[in-house]
């Protein structure tokens, strides 16, 4: 009777198991996708100002998804757009300083939905041996960076939405401050040190080439710089200003060679997509899910003085994958 009951036992476990192995063939594969099932390298582009906090997010994520190999390739966002629309490099992410970049340069061809997810501020960075640091401040900082023994940096308009957030920031500036003539004598001067994204200064600055830059609230932070707080008529950061950003316009190269478009003053908003072409979108789902997460990815924006804005408004929502639109709010 013994021997019996031990059989009927190890029939039950052997009944079990054939169940489990049944149902898991019919198991949808979203939700077998745990961290051993996503591998291989994942390719993302993302804006200069993103490099510090997409560190960190890909050395956390990869500790998350061992098989996961995740590089990064920094430039400006108008740039890593045309890697992707022109060039046909590969990419599984991008993250861009402006999500409107997403919008106009690879929507509807090249990507099919965009993901807005951080906020950001113009501020004017500097060091403790930049000349006048000690006089600089929030409301006579542009009499400075004219003085002629003062020399400072900006992005290309063109190649980086910080280049023209800081023609923006000038326009707006000589709303503000009365002054017409404002913006066009800051563009004019020192030239010779625009660069194609804001990052590629910070060397520069540091050995003393230019006394100011400007530049992201968060790569100030990020890189230990001092900075001058700029008003909020100003920095593009504020949603209640955002009529007001409207005042200032700005023409950069558009999609096709020879056509422009016209950039109209906002408040910051970064954006994020995986593009059509991606090699490794099961990774690029997992990341982007990773990134987007307020306990993991966006912790880590944050803590780099980028402020989340999950879940934000997106226009493309109705063609955002499934396991995303928990971060975006539709029409």
């Amino acid at each position: 009777m013994k021997l019996k009951a031990v059989n009927n036992n190890a029939l039950a476990e052997l009944w079990v198991l054939t169940i489990l192995c049944v149902a898991s063939l019919f198991t949808p594969a979203y939700a077998s996708d745990e961290a051993t099932e996503v591998s291989g390298d994942l390719m993302v582009f993302h804006a200069g100002s993103l490099a510090v906090p997409f560190r960190a997010v890909a050395e956390a994520f990869e500790k998350e998804y061992p098989k996961v190999r995740v590089l990064r390739e920094a430039a400006g966002s108008r740039a890593c757009a045309r890697k992707i629309s022109d060039l046909d490099r590969e990419c599984d992410v991008f993250g861009s300083a402006d999500y409107t970049v997403i919008d106009t340069l690879l929507i509807p061809e090249h990507a099919g939905w965009n993901i807005r997810f951080a906020a950001n501020e113009m501020v004017i960075a500097y060091t403790e041996e930049s000349r006048r640091a000690g006089e600089i401040n929030g409301e006579n900082w542009h009499r400075i960076l004219l003085d002629e023994k003062v020399a400072y940096g900006r992005s290309d308009p063109n190649a980086d939405p910080c280049g023209y957030r800081t023609v923006l920031t000038a326009k707006l500036a000589a709303i503000h401050y009365g002054d017409p003539g404002l913006a066009a004598r800051l563009q004019e001067k020192d030239r010779r040190h625009i660069r194609p994204k804001e990052t590629d200064l910070l060397a520069l600055l540091e050995v003393g080439e230019i006394d100011y830059v400007f530049i992201y609230r968060s790569v100030a932070r990020q890189h230990g710089l001092m900075w001058v707080e700029l008003p909020d008529e100003i920095n593009l950061k504020s949603p209640a200003m955002a009529d007001f950003y409207k005042k200032a316009t700005v023409e950069i190269s558009g999609q096709t060679p020879g056509s422009v478009i016209t950039k109209v003053g906002a408040p910051m908003v970064y954006g994020v997509t995986i593009p059509k072409s991606a090699r490794n979108p099961k990774a690029a789902l997992a990341f982007l899910t990773f990134l987007l997460e307020s306990d993991k990815g966006m912790a880590i924006m944050e803590d780099n003085g980028q402020p989340s804005l999950v879940p934000a408004f997106s226009d493309s929502y109705a063609d955002i994958p499934a396991p995303l639109k928990k971060f975006a709010v539709g029409p």
